[in-house]
């Protein structure tokens, strides 16, 4: 028998339902459109502020130019859209945890996707390892929503090498508009050419990395005694005793995933990272609140 993901959508989508709307309502959040505003959105004009504006996007130095309390209009009326790089290579079947890692990241992605296509705007996806796996075309709606959600769920779409490349390579080609990028993946496995990579897509898209890792990525368990690891893309094996280099490891591990932190931030991309032991939605409502912040 097929083994099927464990994938639960319903309390994650209503989560991030609740996570959204109490953002709109937070002071000095601003609207949905404010934490999805891409690079593209242009300053329009001014108009005068009334009582059901939010104050914290009054405009100050213009009203005090003209005496009169003015807000800042974005042309943000255009549809908005939205393009998952989803990595489903052989490390993120992986899972200490209750989920694996592909199965964390499959919740993580459908509830942002449904939080998207409710209000509107479309939402598009491809599947990578080291090549392209699967892809899902922008599009709107309930429709729209069940696609994604089959390729997500399709185990035949999960395993092999990992090629960071051939993603931005495809996106580059395949997308001719303005659109967010989300980039959802453990980075492991990534070569010396990521950072030319992350420089060209950042510059194109409005960027955002998502990494999600197993708490056994990030640390070796105690006083196991001998255990045996594999190479997820190669499958080569390896006898250690984590008690021996449980220090060196996590140490290293710690100073890749700041790297890997800091190519995201350095291209002025957003980024954040999830581990599968603790719930998405608090680092995601961060997120939501840092980018309605800064595009405002």
């Amino acid at each position: 028998m097929k083994r099927k993901l464990n994938v639960n959508l319903v309390p994650s989508i209503r989560k991030l339902e609740v996570v959204t709307k109490g953002l709109i309502k937070t002071k000095g959040i601003g609207s949905y459109k404010s934490v999805f505003r891409g690079k593209g959105l242009e300053f329009s004009d001014y108009r005068a502020y009334n009582l059901e504006d939010d104050s914290a996007l009054i405009d100050w130095k213009a009203s005090l130019r003209t005496n009169q309390l003015l807000m800042r209009q974005y042309e943000e009326e255009r549809d908005l859209m939205v393009f998952f790089l989803f990595d489903c290579s052989s490390s993120m079947i992986f899972g200490s945890t209750e989920k694996l890692k592909n199965e964390y990241a499959v919740e993580m992605v459908a509830s942002l996707a449904y939080t998207i296509l409710d209000a509107g705007d479309s939402v598009g996806l491809v599947m990578f390892n080291d090549k392209i796996v699967h892809k899902v075309a922008p599009g709107k709606g309930k429709g729209q929503f069940y696609s994604l959600i089959r390729a997500l769920r399709n185990v035949d779409n999960y395993g092999g090498g990992y090629d960071f490349g051939k993603a931005v390579e495809f996106v580059l080609n395949y997308l001719k508009q303005s659109a967010i990028v989300f980039i959802v993946s453990d980075f492991i496995g990534l070569n010396e050419s990521v950072s030319k990579n992350l420089e060209v897509v950042s510059a194109r898209f409005d960027t955002i990395g998502v990494m999600i890792r197993d708490p056994r990525d990030k640390v070796l368990p105690d006083d196991v005694g001998q255990v045996v690891i594999e190479d997820p893309y190669s499958k080569q094996t390896l006898l250690i005793e984590p008690e021996l280099i449980k220090d060196i490891y996590e140490e290293e591990i710690k100073k890749q995933e700041n790297e890997i932190k800091e190519l995201f931030l350095k291209n002025r991309s957003d980024f954040i990272s999830l581990t599968t032991d603790k719930s998405f939605m608090k680092p995601v409502l961060n997120l939501f609140r840092e980018r309605s912040l800064k595009w405002r």
